[in-house]
């Protein structure tokens, strides 16, 4: 079924009426507990330019948000605006809707209309709202709106560069090291970063949230028992519903040898309504669990961004950022220094910053390896240890994660061995090894 066609009455009430631990057999249209809504025609009002603020406000405060919903959505309630099941109702994911919002270049607007099998296009209204009173060269707007180069395919670059599907003993899992394994729960996100390494599996509508092939997965994961990590990816977990999220949850805690599960998502980034009260209620009942987030650029942290990290940090849930390192988004020490420092504030550890995988059409993405580098070098001594990520290499073809760090060994000397500070001075450390 089509990723954007609406699921029939019939199924929707199904699922409604099904058991709060119990999952429908049936393949069903992603994301699985999207409401049917109608979208909202939009004006085409002249854009507005906005500064963001990190700082809670009173409900009549004029925030950007607020500003832009009085523009582009006039007769939407905030219980609607701040109704995750509506945002994703009510994305931008035709050329036209993109218009809307955007005066697009001529790169942008030929490759939105060139994407009937590619990654798909779709932007919540609430990320939308941040890229509305910008131009192209904007670091938001160009992880999530399309350009011809995506078309143009590099040497070494790969549909799947990593080899997950080599490393594949049942579909949507991927089993590449001993003790853990990455569990690819649907291939529905609410917003498509244009840099996805799993583009040529996310948003095509060929990875369902079915029960049958869940089942292939956990049982795989019953009869391995050195896996007793599990990551849930995809698509973005998050966008399943509650009780969906819940019933595999409480099936991967039932098995002995998993001790901690992670989700990985995007969704305090890009659709922090989805991080309910509800929601934290039930994830805290998995415990232990833990998350890798995916935040890319310091105006990703929003009062509504800072509020959603809180709730699933009040939870108990450990949250680590997974930054992907993007040229003319993110490629300056000054913007990571920007972006880590409110990370730690949201509470929020640096993990990884991730050198852009050699996706086919990533070229206008990637960075030398030396800017990596770089960043580590502008970052270490110059701000907290915690905030300081590790630098890695995804390497292709399947060889795992691997960590780069700046040359701070510099050799050895009469039984010592040469260190070099973040300032660049030398010194002796006696080494009776």
């Amino acid at each position: 079924m089509p990723i954007h066609q609406r699921r029939p009455a019939k199924a929707r009430a199904d699922v409604k009426s099904s058991c709060a631990n119990t999952v429908a057999a049936e393949v069903e249209e992603e994301p699985p507990s999207q409401e049917a809504a109608t979208p909202i025609s939009l004006p085409a009002e002249k854009r507005i330019k906005h500064k963001l603020s990190i700082q809670p406000s009173p409900p009549d405060t004029p925030t950007p948000r607020r500003r832009f919903k009085q523009l582009y959505y006039p007769t939407v309630t905030e219980r609607q605006w701040n109704d995750w099941r509506w945002q994703i109702a009510n994305r931008v994911h035709t050329l036209a809707q993109l218009e809307k919002f955007l005066d697009l270049t001529d790169r942008e607007r030929h490759a939105a209309m060139g994407l009937q099998t590619n990654l798909p296009l779709a932007i919540t209204p609430y990320f939308m709202s941040l890229l509305v009173g910008h131009g192209s060269d904007y670091a938001l707007r160009k992880t999530v709106v399309p350009v011809v180069d995506e078309f143009v395919k590099s040497v070494g670059e790969d549909d799947d560069p990593l080899g997950e599907d080599t490393q594949s003993p049942v579909p949507g899992l991927v089993h590449r090291y001993p003790d853990r394994v990455l569990f690819l729960t649907l291939d529905f996100c609410s917003t498509y970063c244009r840099y996805c390494t799993r583009s040529r599996v996310v948003g095509h509508g060929r990875l369902f949230f079915n029960r049958r092939r869940l089942e292939n997965a956990l049982d795989y994961i019953r009869r391995t028992p050195t896996v007793r990590d599990v990551l849930l990816s995809g698509g973005d977990p998050l966008t399943l519903g509650d009780a969906r999220l819940d019933w595999l949850l409480t099936q991967l805690r039932q098995i002995k040898h998993v001790e901690i599960i992670r989700i990985g998502t995007k969704i305090p980034a890009v659709l922090p309504q989805r991080v309910t009260p509800q929601l934290v209620k039930m994830l805290r009942r998995h415990h232990p669990l833990w998350m890798s987030l995916h935040f890319t650029h310091p105006d990703e942290c929003t009062t509504e961004s800072y509020r959603a990290c809180q709730r699933l940090a009040d939870a108990g849930i450990p949250l680590g950022s997974q930054t992907v390192l993007l040229k003319g988004v993110n490629d300056s020490v000054e913007t990571m220094s920007a972006l880590v420092h409110h990370l730690l504030q949201m509470r929020v550890r640096p993990y990884y910053l991730y050198q852009c995988d050699p996706i086919s059409g990533s070229a206008h993405f990637r960075t030398p390896v030396e800017k990596g580098l770089e960043i580590i070098r502008g970052l270490r001594g110059h701000t907290s240890g915690y905030a300081v990520p590790t630098y890695v290499i995804d390497a292709p073809g399947g060889g795992g994660k691997v960590p780069l760090m700046p040359e701070y060994v510099m050799g050895r000397e009469h039984g010592h061995v040469v260190l070099k500070n973040y300032e660049g001075n030398l010194y002796k450390y006696p080494d009776c090894c």
